[in-house]
């Protein structure tokens, strides 16, 4: 299985404006730092959670399609397109009436109507185009979301010399913040 995201989003879930806020800097003259910063604070919170806060497409590849059964990185919002190479080689695009999604669950779930098609035995013999997230604007963001990319920022911010691969967000209630977002299992 592959996930890889497509589309970036295209506003972060917190401002430069709330950000600077919550670091109390007056001055422009690090905006770009603290933009990235935002950025870095918002893609791990996403794996941590494994949830797209911003609406951004995503492709997701498998095998087979006995592989699919849920869509990664909730809330879904729609399926673009789902492709498949047929046992004779050439992509083929099932449509839209040969399956259902229901975006209601969380993660979403597809399922075929019928049976879903015999494809090649090759890797990522399945493609799904989707979209996620929950909404343009920050404002649809949970709350808890962006509180714990603020101080993920602060952090960062405070220690930028500091050699680390991960956020490493001061405080163990922080990390409790995300707890009713993340997809457990």
């Amino acid at each position: 299985m592959g996930l890889r995201r497509t589309t970036e989003p295209g506003v972060e879930p917190v401002t430069l404006a709330e950000a600077k806020l919550h670091l109390r800097v007056d001055s422009d003259a690090e905006d770009a730092k603290i933009v990235g910063l935002i950025k870095t604070a918002r893609t791990d919170c996403e794996f941590r959670i494994g949830r797209t806060l911003i609406t951004s497409g995503w492709t997701l590849t498998l095998d087979c399609f006995a592989q699919l059964a849920e869509l990664p990185m909730p809330p879904a919002i729609s399926i673009t397109s789902l492709k498949y190479t047929d046992t004779s080689g050439a992509e083929q695009t099932l449509a839209p009436s040969a399956y259902r999604v229901d975006l209601s669950s969380d993660p979403a779930r597809v399922e075929p109507v019928g049976g879903w098609p015999a494809t090649a035995s090759v890797q990522a013999a399945v493609r799904v185009v989707f979209t996620a997230g929950y909404g343009e604007s920050p404002d649809a963001v949970p709350s808890a979301a962006k509180d714990w990319i603020l101080l993920a920022v602060g952090d960062l911010y405070a220690n930028r010399e500091r050699s680390s691969e991960k956020v490493k967000v001061p405080m163990d209630f922080a990390d409790a913040l995300l707890d009713p977002l993340r997809i457990w299992g």
